[in-house]
């Protein structure tokens, strides 16, 4: 007996067809009760009846129709892919891992405590045999008090997913470990009919996939679009109109490579993808908190980016961020590499309680640890054990207790912090200090044979400097003064190059993590509900027992949790972080929740695909260079965009892969292209953070300042949007508008929203307004003809030729403008001028305000804002 394949609501998936209770009442009333002398009248379904009879049709379907099926017909029920999320959603919350709330002793997310018996006495699973199966009996019956999920808690489960259960008792209720819990088996590279299609190992499965699916792949996008593609994927910004030309002039096989090759070198490769990693970092330049003061923090961005083009393996940038300063002889790169952990919030505010918010930033390290490399959300885990996943409220805090020996104390001036000096700083602070031991050894030896010495000064030269009073020393230099000319020299110059030595300042500094040692070692409790104030048994450090095993032998500090993270054994890391850059790449990962691996994300679309993702990124040495080089080699990435309705319809995220990516470019991306098109965008790097241009709102932070500022001068206007500062409690107006988050946790995975807000701002905001203005001075004297200015601003930004009728629509545009600002001059001078400056000598103001139009027109056309 099957399912009618044409009635969607009986489709489970292409392999798994399951007969869905509307078909079943059909074949049941037209076949099974003459075999069993069923009266037809029993099959009677009316208003009043429905609900009881279905729950025991539904149980007769289990219990009775399914043993008659053959092996065939009765495909196998998969825990994971099938059934793990339903009891996550509907049981887990009373029959979890938390055992404080777990209702009748039963506990469903470990089939081997649901195998016995429960408060009733029965067994809540019998393999076999589900009609003796207290599981069953209770989501199946009829009546409401009795049967689960309670009425009232809001959970419900679908005829569909009654019967999957059903089906999987009656299959042996094999259990099975959640799958991202198991370390990834490198698979075999799959068969495929049509060989010639894949161009790595990423096309062999993905091909597999879509034929399984009886889908094909796209044809390869033209080459403009590939070029565009892979320019903004590796640097964020588009390719130049002359590298567009190289591209796609060159016909030679592995142009591709060599394409992405160059880009990889880019110095702008290391800022794009920095950003990416300052989302999981929750960086910025405030505090946070009501008055979200300042903070300076800057080199770690720096350092960020300097990682990243210098290609650190993945494995050592995890390293050095959580416990940089405890390897043996840390540089201070990896001193400035522990500021990961130093981007937590601040709370310097008048009357607030220091180690409450201590410890809170100590919450947040546990969380963010876990989400960015374990793709785990431990939180609810803080307050009790884990309602979903099996981690104990204990195991929380035992990673707790791992991260809970850093000196810093949620002070205002951040303390521990790293004095960073400049190479000319630190010859010149040398040369002064070399200088103060001579002239410290002169003078000594000038006044060592006088017996003149009184005995109360004689004393002070036998105190360290740094301990005498400031009486001390005044006695000490009037002596000094006054006992010769020469002595009175050396000590007029040795006081003068202190006082050089005590002028001079580091560059910056940076907030460091630095281990407590000793009786200061801080101990772990845990924490009733999560309140600091109210603790239960002490805790040592440790990891949850779900995962892999730390070595043995490693003190169980940071270091050793930073390298846990990172082993080979460790089933999450190398999935998460082969899906974080899979989903920059194509737009949604192959397991769309990106921050959730455990029993409330979602299965990945491609599970073997996943697994040899991630065993390739270790093999590769977590070289992401390489790893990103394989994505967007491959004849999957490469694949068109262009999608008809049906296929839209069919498939609107694309996670079939029968298409190339296509999604809206992010916020940063949105500035940086406007600038860099219109040949405002400096490429100016590192350094403090830049103030560019925004509204003017007239707003305050509680307690702190106005959310204005002055604009930055000169270049630091037009730096890319990674240098802007980022205030936490006023992120910039029209990067908050295109989701950019304000930066108080972690951010594993943005939002893409659509709406009226963000066209005002590409069309009004004074940073893309100042961008259209020299855009269209740009296009204005590139060339002699109308239509040769018009095509090169549109090859600026498109980096494509336009069509016809593209062209036409702008030259149009252009001659309706000029002859309406012609007839109001003053509007023309301020639509060519304000904010980006008078217009160049000779230039005709009118021509330049008809072509800020155009200008305008072209950074607001759809294709600017997608990656296609």
């Amino acid at each position: 007996m099957r399912a009618d394949p044409k009635n969607r609501a009986s489709r489970i998936s292409p392999k798994l067809h399951i007969l869905h209770p509307t078909v079943f009442l059909r074949k049941l009333e037209a076949q099974t009760h003459s075999r069993y002398q069923v009266h037809p009248k029993m099959l009677a379904i009316n208003a009043k009846n429905h609900d009881v009879m279905r729950q025991v049709l539904l149980v007769f379907a289990g219990c009775v129709i399914a043993p008659m099926l053959s092996a065939a017909e009765q495909p196998t029920v998969d825990f994971n892919r099938d059934l793990r999320m339903v009891l996550s959603n509907n049981c887990f919350q009373c029959h979890g891992p938390d055992e404080e709330q777990r209702k009748a002793n039963l506990r469903l997310d470990d089939l081997t405590e649901a195998l016995a018996k429960g408060d009733s006495g029965r067994p809540a699973i019998v393999p076999g045999e589900p009609e003796k199966s207290e599981l069953i009996r209770r989501i199946t019956s009829p009546d409401a008090e009795d049967r689960m999920p309670p009425a009232g808690s809001g959970k419900h489960l679908t005829d569909t997913e009654i019967q999957l259960l059903t089906q999987w008792v009656q299959q042996g209720a094999k259990p099975a470990q959640h799958w991202s819990y198991q370390k990834p088996i490198r698979p075999a590279i799959p068969q495929v009919n049509d060989p010639s299609w894949p161009v790595n190992e990423i096309d062999y499965f993905v091909l597999a996939h879509l034929e399984q699916a009886n889908l094909a792949p796209s044809s390869e996008a033209d080459r403009y679009a590939l070029i565009r593609r892979l320019s903004l994927d590796m640097t964020g910004l588009p390719p130049t109109w002359e590298d567009a030309q190289q591209f796609t002039g060159d016909s030679r096989t592995g142009s591709v490579g060599r394409l992405v090759d160059r880009l990889l070198a880019k110095q702008t490769f290391g800022e794009h993808w920095a950003r990416k990693w300052l989302d999981l970092a929750r960086y910025a330049d405030s505090a946070g908190y009501a008055d979200d003061p300042p903070r300076t923090i800057w080199a770690y961005r720096d350092w960020v980016i300097r990682a990243v083009n210098a290609n650190l393996p993945f494995d050592q940038f995890t390293i050095e961020q959580l416990a940089g300063d405890l390897l043996p002889g840390a540089t201070e790169d990896q001193l400035i590499a522990t500021a990961f952990h130093r981007n937590t919030l601040t709370n310097s505010e008048g009357g607030t309680d220091d180690e409450e918010f201590r410890n809170v930033a100590v919450v947040d390290r546990v969380n963010t640890t876990m989400v960015v490399w374990m793709g785990t959300t431990i939180g609810c885990a803080q307050c009790h054990s884990h309602k979903f996943d099996p981690i104990s409220q204990e195991e929380y805090f035992r990673v707790f207790a791992i991260l809970n020996n850093t000196e810093d104390t949620d002070k205002y001036e951040e303390t521990p912090v790293r004095e960073l000096w400049s190479k000319d700083q630190q010859q010149q602070k040398s040369q002064w200090e070399h200088e103060v031991t001579q002239l410290t050894a002169k003078l000594a030896a000038q006044v060592a044979d006088d017996a003149k010495i009184p005995p109360s000064t004689r004393k002070i030269f036998g105190t360290a400097d740094a301990e005498r009073s400031a009486e001390q020393r005044a006695e000490l230099a009037d002596y000094l003064l006054s006992i010769s000319p020469e002595t009175a020299e050396t000590h007029k110059q040795l006081i003068a190059t202190k006082q050089q030595l005590a002028e001079i300042k580091p560059y910056t500094t940076v907030p460091i993590l630095r281990e407590l040692t000793g009786d200061k070692l801080r101990l772990t409790h845990i924490q009733r509900r999560g309140n600091f104030m109210d603790l239960d048994k002490q805790v040592t450090a440790g990891f949850p027992e779900v995962f892999h095993s730390p070595p043995d032998d490693a003190p169980l500090n940071r270091l050793a949790l930073a390298r846990w993270l990172v082993d080979e054994n460790n089933p999450l890391t190398a999935r998460v972080i082969a899906n974080r850059y899979w989903e920059a790449i194509f737009g949604v990962g192959l397991v769309r929740t990106s921050e959730e691996f455990g029993a409330q994300g979602g299965l990945p679309s491609h599970p073997q695909l996943l697994d040899w993702l991630a065993t390739e990124l270790i093999r590769l040495g977590w070289d992401t260079k390489a790893f990103l080089r394989l994505l967007v080699t491959s004849a999957t990435y490469r694949q068109s965009s262009a999608v008809t309705p049906a296929q839209f319809e069919m498939d609107p995220d694309n996670r079939q892969l029968a298409r190339g990516p296509r999604f809206r470019i992010s916020a940063e991306m949105i500035r940086d292209q406007a600038l860099f098109v219109s040949g405002l965008l400096s490429d100016k790097m590192y350094g403090p953070p830049v103030r560019p241009p925004q509204p003017s709102l007239g707003l305050k932070a509680a307690f702190g300042s106005s959310v204005d500022w002055e604009a930055s001068e000169g270049e630091d206007r037009h730096r890319r949007a990674l240098y802007t500062t980022w205030r936490r409690s006023s992120p910039y107006p029209s990067m908050a508008t295109f989701d950019a988050p304000n930066r108080e946790v972690c951010t594993v995975r943005r939002a893409r929203t659509n709406t009226p807000l963000q066209a005002l701002v590409t069309l009004n905001d004074p940073a893309h307004v100042e961008a259209a203005q020299a855009l269209g001075r740009r296009m204005a004297s590139s060339a002699t003809s109308t239509e040769a200015k018009a095509t090169h601003g549109f090859r600026l930004c498109l980096a494509r030729s336009p069509e016809a009728a593209e062209l036409r629509q702008l030259v149009a545009l252009f001659e309706q403008s000029r002859q309406r600002l012609a007839n109001d001059p003053d509007k023309a001078q301020r639509l060519a001028t304000i904010p980006l400056g008078p217009t160049p000598d000779g230039a005709d103001t009118i021509e330049l305000a008809a072509w800020t139009v155009v200008g305008n027109v072209l950074l607001n056309l759809d294709e600017m804002f997608l990656r296609r």
